[in-house]
């Protein structure tokens, strides 16, 4: 059984289409990362999983349930992190805990669940006091009360610092590894990138598209960036190397040319720049990021439309 169905998915806000005609199938017990740029409808799609938004056609069904006529169903089998949320400060993170549980009628030990999100050592501090990874781990908590099937996670990481991520990660990576599904939408590629076991592109309402990273990378021809040291580097240099055949972007990153290889041998790209632009010093070459891709299918669909 899907964890999430969605079928033909259309939400109009008046003249405004947020998302259109979109399908979607996320299987039990995946890492599904929900990607897209600003107002590309992604936190419109999590408020009609969640019912809170209700759409103009087609069908979602979450955990076997409608997710429209049978919302309350989803949402006892749901644990959700929203990208906005507020702690009560003059709560501490264990009271915050047995409110949830006690909303949830469920039995489950506090400080178990305090030691899930690491901050067990918290529990009897008030919210107020928490740093912003201690707050965003709390509301986590407070998402995984009742043993939920699926985790809907918006923005997890946003604001954190590097140790923060990590750590939730970490965390998330572990409640996927006790049986939860989990489908996040986030700006941090790297986070994504790191324990997305398939993920799917909106743009502009739209899925243009989904698969694993590696099945995107070999979809776009981009596997491979190339970094090129120079002898001579500068915007002309960068504008010439643009212009050669087989490359898709190039651009000056910390003292190099990053290149990235458009359906061409990186051999031959290179060849090219050390025959017909400037002479190569050195050269490496990394796989295209998330991040890379990223902007590959976005700008692809815009100039598409354009």
């Amino acid at each position: 059984m899907a964890a999430i169905d969605i079928d033909g998915l259309t939400k109009q806000f008046g003249d405004v289409v947020a998302v259109n005609d979109l399908d979607l199938r996320v299987e039990e017990g995946e890492i599904f990362g929900f990607l897209g740029p600003n107002g590309a409808g992604k936190s419109t799609t999590i408020d009609i999983l969640l019912d809170f938004v209700r759409p103009t056609a087609g069908t979602v069904t979450v955990l076997g349930h409608d997710a429209q006529r049978e919302g309350e169903a989803v949402r006892r089998k749901t644990g959700v992190l929203p990208d906005a949320y507020h702690v009560y400060e003059r709560l501490t993170g264990r009271q915050h805990l047995e409110f949830v549980l006690e909303m949830k009628g469920s039995s489950e030990d506090v400080n178990e669940l305090l030691e899930r999100v690491r901050i067990a050592d918290a529990a009897d501090r008030k919210a107020g006091g928490y740093s912003k990874g201690m707050r965003q781990r709390l509301v986590l908590a407070m998402a995984l009360a009742g043993d939920p099937d699926l985790l809907v996670l918006d923005e997890p990481s946003t604001g954190l610092d590097p140790n923060g991520a990590r750590e939730m990660r970490e965390i998330i990576q572990e409640e996927n590894e006790r049986g939860t599904t989990v489908f996040f939408s986030s700006h941090v590629m790297e986070q994504v990138e790191a324990v997305c076991d398939r993920v799917a592109i909106i743009n502009r309402g739209q899925l243009v598209a989904v698969d694993t990273i590696d099945g995107l990378r070999d979809a776009t021809e981009t596997g491979e960036v190339l970094y090129i040291y120079v002898s001579k580097l500068n915007e002309a240099t960068i504008e010439r190397v643009t212009e050669l055949d087989g490359v898709g972007s190039a651009s000056i990153d910390d003292g190099r040319i990053r290149v990235v290889v458009d359906d061409a041998s990186k051999f031959a790209v290179l060849q090219a720049i050390d025959a017909h632009v400037t002479s190569i010093q050195d050269f490496s070459v990394v796989e295209s990021s998330l991040e890379d891709l990223f902007v590959r299918y976005t700008e692809d669909e815009q100039e598409v439309r354009a």
